[in-house]
């Protein structure tokens, strides 16, 4: 199942979940439900739909003193390809010098990627 079909089949607290996942680029699972105002019971299961259906990913951590989990987009099959000359990120042109390597810059790209979807 793609990821378009995966996301045509979710619930509407499904969806509103994942657009907040993405949102924010991530979010603790104990903050996750208090934010889509639903009980920690139905939060869980909505993090649970989404898990297994491969549409976010979930690192137990320790927030607040508390085990949870935090919460990010899944990293999906994205076409770079129009970025790309030969196996080199094709130049730019912008104000200031941005380093391709960086973790800032990797972060725009993801960041306009998952603006498409």
């Amino acid at each position: 199942m793609s990821v378009a079909d995966a996301e045509a089949d979710l619930s509407e607290d499904d969806r509103r979940g994942l657009e907040l996942i993405r949102d924010t680029g991530g979010i603790h699972q104990s903050d996750f439900w208090k934010e889509l105002e639903v009980s920690s019971r139905k939060g869980s299961r909505i993090v649970d739909s989404l898990a297994e259906q491969g549409l976010i990913q979930r690192e137990e951590t320790v927030y607040e003193g508390h085990n949870t989990y935090y919460l990010t987009p899944a990293p999906r099959d994205l076409d770079f390809s129009l970025l790309m000359a030969g196996d080199k990120l094709s130049p730019f042109i912008g104000e200031e010098e941005v380093d391709p390597n960086s973790d800032a810059f990797s972060q725009w790209i993801m960041t306009l990627a998952y603006e498409e979807y």
